[in-house]
């Protein structure tokens, strides 16, 4: 069992920057690969990126590429989205979550444990 929970959302003007994290307690956080996946209202949830268990590979969302890099600390079984130039259309409620295994998917399908989210939103 993993529990994640989000912080770092808020407020920002377009433009501007944000940091979230997601934090995971519970066994061998190091053991999944995680996720960030967005759903804005009215809209299906969809993916952003993700990162393997080690952190050496990443993938993107082509809306979100050059623009957003996901980390993360095993040592503090955290995880990270730094979001830059931030743009009116990624408003969106965030969420982190956790796959079990040696691949980075970008299916929410193969998600195995989810965070209850973080509100972003950007302003024009």
């Amino acid at each position: 069992q993993v529990q994640l929970v989000e912080s770092g959302g808020g407020l920002v003007q377009a433009g501007g920057s944000l940091r979230l994290s997601c934090a995971a307690s519970g066994r061998a956080f190091s053991s999944y690969a995680m996720g960030w996946f967005r759903q804005a209202p009215g809209k299906e949830r969809e993916f952003v990126a993700t990162i393997s268990w080690s952190g050496g590979s990443a993938d993107y969302a082509d809306s979100v590429k050059g623009r957003f890099t996901i980390s993360r600390d095993n040592a503090k079984n955290t995880v990270y989205l730094q979001m830059n130039s931030l743009k009116p259309e990624d408003t969106a409620v965030y969420y982190c979550a956790a796959h079990y295994g040696s691949t980075w998917p970008r299916s929410l399908n193969e998600y195995d444990y989810w965070g209850q989210g973080t509100q972003v939103t950007v302003s024009s």
